[in-house]
Parts: structure tokens; sequence; C-alpha cells
């Protein structure tokens, strides 16, 4: 057995103390990478979780070896820890020996041939169209707070747009006449994306009358507003949600993000193809994407088997 860390000599930090190779790694990941706040507070949890196992051992991350990050690994398995967590804490440490590798403070990456463990991936709910158009019918026009909340989530549906999206959306991000949006997402990275006929409509009365009714003599840069013409934020979003479901027979287990789900299910189940979806959701990996097929071909394998003669 060899150690991965050069000889640097180096001590066991206090606890509550941020390490200051996680702090390096952090202001990596924040101006080199532009991953977001939350990416980053994943990152830093699953190595501070590292950090507190290599202590009780007597390590720090420069003095490591492979198989102590088995055993951390076997560790959280024993502490019924989800495959998926068990994943993601995996590839944050990866990553992490990676950046330590290209900053030559470690000679190579202890993580780097530890296998991966197996993920059962659970497909997103979506709502079915019925289900999306049952929804937007109980939400009322005629209330201004209501026709808010129907403008903002018919344009999630219909642009796939994440809630943090929508939520932090201003009046110089949407082009309502050529109906695209500008949307900032993950990493400070952009797109634009088009909405529909539909969405169109219910923004312009919104924007003109609705908007006007909430702000008040208030100002706002933001498009959806709430009574103190701040942005809405997404936790209050989901409440707003769930007034809604409540009025209509939707069984489901429904969120805003759900909206986005649903909007590239239906757009692979009436043949979009995967990259148009892909740069329309923003997302950087295909493999993120395909996910949408496995739905659209169980919608498929269920119509299949209901109609099919012999099925």
């Amino acid at each position: 057995m060899h150690s991965y860390g050069k000889n640097i000599k180096s001590s066991s930090p206090k606890r509550g103390v941020v390490d200051p190779l996680i702090k390096d790694f952090q202001n990596y990941l924040q101006v080199d990478r532009g991953l977001s706040e939350n990416s980053i507070f994943s990152y830093t949890y699953d190595l501070r979780k590292l950090k507190q196992f290599l202590e009780a051992q007597n390590k720090n991350f420069l003095k490591i070896e492979s198989e102590d990050i088995s055993s951390f690994i076997q560790s959280q398995k024993h502490s019924a820890i989800s495959g998926s967590s068990i994943a993601r804490s995996l590839a944050a440490i990866r990553h992490f020996y990676h950046y330590l590798q290209e900053d030559n403070q470690v000679n190579a990456n202890p993580a780097e041939l530890i296998e991966t463990p197996e993920v059962k991936k659970s497909l997103p709910e979506y709502l079915t169209i019925d289900e999306v158009n049952e929804l937007f019918a109980c939400i009322s026009e005629d209330d201004p707070y209501e026709l808010r909340d129907k403008a903002m989530f018919e344009l999630i549906y219909s642009s796939g747009l994440r809630i943090s999206e929508a939520c932090k959306l201003r009046m110089s991000d949407i082009d309502i006449d050529n109906m695209v949006v500008t949307i900032r997402g993950k990493g400070g990275r952009e797109r634009l994306v088009p909405f529909t006929e539909k969405s169109h409509d219910i923004l312009k009365k919104y924007l003109n009358w609705s908007r006007v009714s909430i702000l008040k003599k208030r100002e706002s840069d933001y498009i959806f507003i709430s009574k103190k013409s701040e942005n809405i934020h997404r936790k209050s979003a989901w409440r707003i949600l769930k007034k809604y479901l409540d009025r209509t027979s939707i069984v489901k287990s429904v969120t805003p993000h759900t909206f986005r789900h649903s909007f590239a299910t239906h757009l692979i189940e009436n043949d979009a193809d995967l990259r148009s979806v892909q740069e329309l959701l923003g997302h950087i990996d295909i493999s993120t994407t395909q996910v949408y097929t496995h739905l659209a071909n169980k919608t498929l394998s269920a119509a299949h088997k209901k109609h099919h003669p012999r099925a």
C-alpha cells in the first residue's frame, strides 16, 4: 500500500472549521466550473462526510489510499444510505481528487478505479395531456393572483423551465412578440427557449392586467411577483400548486418540476428528436435527457398492451 498524497505535512482540521482544501475546491467549482450553489453545497456535504471518516482513522485528505475510500463507501452502505446518494458522494470524491491531482497536491486519484454502486433509476412522475388540461382549467383567469399562477405554470410547461428559472425571470428576459424567453440556468449558462401561443396569450393578459394590479404603484423587475412585489419563491410555488391540485381528480405526486418532466415527455411522445429536447431543457449531457425516452416507451408499451388483440 502507498499513500496517494505527496509528503506535505498536514494535520486534521478542527471540527466546524472548513478544511482549506474544501474551501479551495469550492472556489474552483464556483469560478472555474460555474456550478450552482446547490451543486457546490452537495459536493461540500459529501467531502465533509469523508473528512469526518478519515479523522476517525487519524488520516486526512492528502494521506489517503484507495482502500480508505472503499471503506468509506462500505460505511455508507452499512448506514443504510441510498445507492444514489453513495454514487453522488463517490462522484464528488473523484472530482475532488482530480482537482487535487491537477493542482499537484496528490500523485494520483485514489477514487479513480473504485466501482460506482449500481443505482436503480426511478422514472420521474409526469402528467398526461388530459391531466395538464384538467389542472389548468381549474385556475381562474379572472382573479389577478390566479392568473399570475396560471401564467407561470403555463410557461414552465410550455418551455420546460425549472421552477427556480421561472421564479428568477425578469422583464428583460422575455420577448413577448417573438414568443421566446432567455433562461439563465445552472452555472450561469444561457439558453433561448420558445413558448406556445397558449402561453403567449395568458402571459400577455397577466402582464397587461394582473401584474399591474398586484404591483399597484410599486415597481419590480421580476415577471412573477408576490404581494410584496418580490419574485415568487420556489417553495411558495409548490404551496400554490398544491391548492390547485386539490381542485382536481389528479392523485399523482405533483410538484412544479413535474411540468418540466411532462414537457419533455410529451415532446418525445410526439417524435421530437432527443438533441432538440436536450437543448430546450439545457442539459449538458444527453444521457440526462434519455430518461424521457423511457417514459415515452412506457406509455407506448401500456397502449400496446391495452389495444393489441393478442396482448
